[in-house]
C-alpha cells in the first residue's frame, strides 16, 4: 500500500504529518511511502533525510498522491479555489485520509462525494487505549510549553528571583487560566523558570492537579462547576452567570500578575472570553498575556488573532495562531507518532493494510466517511439535510 505525505499549504502551518523516523516504521509495515518534496522543510526535516529513510521524494502533490491508499496530513486538504493546488481532487477514491481535519458537515459531505474514507483525529475519543494517538494532547502539551517560553522572552524582567550585588529582582507572578494539558504544561514550565505560579480552571479535578505542580489555585466554585467536565475529560461550556462570578474572583488577581497565559478551549465552539478589557487595563505596564486559544477567537478581549499587540497601558498580548507550529520539529515528531500509532493499532499484517472496524470505539469516534457516505453521527444528519 502506498502512503502519501503532503506538504502543508495552509497559511502559518509549519508542521508535517510524517518524519524520517515514522517513514522508516511505515515502510517496515510493508508500505511504500511517497513524501512531497519540501514537505518537512519548515519542521527541519530535509528531503534527503526522508530519502535515506526509504521514502520516494515526489516532485508535487499529484505525484505523491498517484495510487495512494493512505494520505497523511496535518490539516485538511485544500479544495477547489482554496489554494494553488486542489489537493482534494487529487486524492484517489477509496483512499484513507488521516489528519486534524477541522471536521464539519460540509467537509464530511465533500469527502463522501469524493469517495474518501476520512478520519478526523481531533475527534478521537479520550479513552485509555487511545492516549498514544491523541493529537490534541500531544500538540497542546507543546503549545503550553511554547507559550511560557515566549512569554519569558517578551517579559521585560525575569521569571526567577534574581539576587545580585546591585539589588534583588522579585520573581514574576504568573497566572495560568485553564489547567488542561496545555495549562498543566504551562504551569510546570513557568515553575521550572522560577516564576511564582497560580492557576485556575472550572473543572473540579483540576484543583488538585494545579496544587500537585506547586501552583496555588484561584477560582470560584459552585454546583455548576462541579459538573464542568465531560466524560471525555474536556471542559464544558458553562453559563454566562458562572463566567461572571469567575471573572469577579480572578479580576483582582490578574491586576497583580506579570504574566497571564490563557488556554481555555471548548471543542467546536468559540473560545470563552476570560480576560476582559477592564482586566487588561488593570495590569501593570510591561506585563504579558499569552492567548493559546487565539485560533478559536481568543480568551482575551484584547487579542488580535494571529498577531502581537501592545495595549494603551503597555500590556503585550500575544495572540499568535497555531502555537504547536511555533515549535515545529517537536510538534511534527509527536504528531507523526500519533498517526503512526493509529495505523499500527489497526494494521493487518497479512493484508499489509489497516483494518478499520466500524465497531471499534476509536474508529467510530474518528471516521467521518466510509464508502461514499457520511457516517459520523455528529455530521450525518446535517450532511443528509
Amino acid at each position: 500500500m502506498r502512503v502519501a505525505v503532503l506538504k502543508e499549504r495552509r497559511a502559518g502551518e509549519t508542521r508535517v504529518a510524517a518524519t524520517p523516523e515514522t517513514v522508516k516504521k511505515l515502510i517496515g509495515l510493508g508500505t511504500t511511502v511517497a513524501v512531497e518534496a519540501g514537505a518537512g522543510r519548515t519542521s527541519g526535516f530535509i528531503d534527503a533525510a526522508y530519502a535515506e529513510a526509504g521514502a520516494e521524494i515526489a516532485p508535487d502533490a499529484a505525484a505523491a498522491l498517484a495510487g495512494a491508499g493512505i494520505v497523511l496530513k496535518v490539516r485538511a486538504p485544500l479544495g477547489a479555489g482554496e489554494g494553488e493546488v486542489d489537493e482534494l481532487s487529487l486524492i484517489p477514491r477509496e483512499a484513507i485520509l488521516i489528519g486534524t481535519l477541522g471536521a464539519d458537515a460540509a467537509a464530511a459531505a465533500a469527502y463522501a462525494e469524493r469517495g474518501i474514507e476520512a478520519h478526523a483525529m481531533e475527534l478521537l475519543p479520550r479513552i485509555t487505549r487511545a492516549q498514544s494517538m491523541d493529537v490534541l494532547s500531544s500538540q497542546a502539551n507543546l503549545a503550553g510549553y511554547r507559550a511560557v517560553v515566549e512569554a519569558a522572552t517578551t517579559f521585560d524582567r525575569g521569571f526567577p528571583m534574581l539576587m545580585t550585588a546591585a539589588g534583588t529582582i522579585p520573581a514574576a507572578n504568573v497566572f495560568i487560566m485553564g489547567a488542561g494539558v496545555a495549562g498543566l504544561q504551562a504551569i510546570a514550565t513557568a515553575r521550572r523558570l522560577g516564576g511564582r505560579v497560580s492557576a485556575t480552571d472550572v473543572r473540579p479535578a483540576a484543583k488538585e492537579e494545579i496544587k500537585s505542580l506547586g501552583a496555588s489555585f484561584v477560582g470560584y466554585e459552585d454546583e455548576e462547576s462541579r459538573a464542568a467536565q465531560t466524560a471525555g475529560g474536556y471542559a464544558k461550556q458553562l453559563s454566562p452567570a458562572f463566567y461572571a462570578k469567575q471573572a469577579e474572583v480572578v479580576a483582582a488577581h490578574i491586576a497583580k500578575q506579570d504574566v497571564v497565559v490563557t488556554t481555555a478551549l471548548v471543542q467546536g465552539r468559540r473560545a470563552p472570553t476570560l480576560v476582559t478589557a477592564e482586566m487588561v487595563a488593570s495590569m501593570k505596564p510591561g506585563s504579558v498575556i499569552v492567548d493559546i486559544a487565539s485560533d478559536a477567537g481568543g480568551n482575551v478581549a484584547a487579542t488580535v488573532p494571529g498577531d502581537a499587540v501592545i495595549t494603551a497601558n503597555g500590556v503585550t498580548v500575544l495572540g499568535y495562531r497555531n502555537w504547536p507550529g511555533r515549535i515545529p520539529a517537536a510538534a511534527s515528531a509527536l504528531y507523526a507518532r500519533n498517526l503512526l500509532t493509529f495505523l499500527t493499532t489497526f494494521w493487518d499484517k497479512e493484508a499489509q493494510a489497516p483494518k478499520l472496524s466500524p465497531e471499534d470505539d476509536i474508529v467510530k469516534g474518528t471516521a467521518l466517511t466510509r464508502a461514499g457516505a457520511v457516517v459520523h453521527p455528529q455530521f450525518a444528519p446535517a450532511a443528509a439535510a
